[in-house]
């Protein structure tokens, strides 16, 4: 199936480029109902179980999956209908209000799907149409559900971050970034040098710094990437959520408000996919690349 979409893409680059583009915007609507769904699937199982254990009756609510119920306006509770479901087209048409309420549309979703579309697009560009780009598209979906997630929620998923380091290690099966062997070092080594800041930072003040949610993330990228990767993932999402907390000081955020450290370690992990090698000339020999 590569090699015939391949040949499609071959002869005919503009009409694929754009189809590309086209499939991407419907994952970044999936990615929104991922985001938005999510979160809302985790805490009805925490408190089902918790019920369970406290041996409580919940009331009886209906099952949130990603694929049911439909979608519905949140102010409203209308069902949204199929043909006001189009990626940015229906956004656009609707001029960013409900159909039946007019309650406004957050413009996150549209931007969304325009993200994943040109993220796609623009990968499509730099690897062309090979399994690499297959394999980059699944890590970067990920990456963009879990920065949003973590962004409003502060929590990322294992359905997600779990999955991307098994992932990470099958790929690696053929050395698409790095061997099996640097993968699954990185693996351990993403997970336990966040486990140990935790419990450094714990043991000194009592509290806790991190979520276990990032060293799986980061044991995901050193899944994908290798072990020498890590230094510099680490360094680029420290130095980003540096610089984004120092601005949010200053514009009067309480210094004692936790901040999303996903969304950082995500960033930085997309900026070592595409910029891989720049990133390791930093802090590595030129013989080690």
């Amino acid at each position: 199936m590569l090699d015939t979409f391949g040949l499609l893409h071959d002869q005919y680059p503009e009409v694929f480029s754009l189809f590309v583009f086209i499939f991407g915007t419907l994952v970044g609507s999936f990615l929104n109902v991922v985001i938005f769904r999510l979160p809302l699937i985790l805490e009805q199982t925490w408190k089902e179980e918790a019920a369970l254990i406290l041996d409580q009756v919940l009331k009886a609510e209906p099952p949130i999956t990603l694929w049911g119920p439909r979608s519905a306006c949140p102010s409203c509770s209308s069902t949204i209908r199929a043909y006001d479901n189009v990626p940015i087209i229906s956004f656009l048409l609707l001029q960013g209000r409900c159909r039946d309420c007019s309650h406004r549309i957050s413009l996150r979703y549209p931007l969304i799907e325009l993200f994943t579309g040109l993220v796609t697009l623009g990968l499509l560009m730099v690897l062309g149409w090979n399994a690499t780009f297959a394999a980059v598209l699944v890590l970067s979906y990920g990456l963009i559900a879990l920065t949003f997630i973590d962004f409003d929620h502060q929590i990322l998923p294992d359905q997600i971050t779990l999955p991307g380091i098994w992932i990470g290690l099958l790929v690696n099966l053929n050395d698409i970034f790095c061997s099996l062997e640097e993968a699954v070092i990185g693996a351990v080594a993403g997970y336990l040098s966040l486990w140990i800041v935790y419990q450094g930072f714990k043991l000194a003040t009592g509290k806790e710094g991190m979520g276990f949610g990032d060293f799986k993330l980061l044991a995901a990228l050193g899944a994908w990437f290798g072990w020498m990767a890590l230094p510099g993932i680490v360094l680029i999402s420290s130095a980003i959520g540096a610089i984004v907390g120092i601005i949010l000081i200053v514009l009067g955020r309480p210094r004692e408000e936790a901040i999303a450290f996903g969304p950082y370690l995500a960033l930085a992990g997309f900026v070592y996919l595409l910029a891989g090698d720049t990133v390791l000339s930093f802090y590595l020999p030129a013989g080690v690349l």
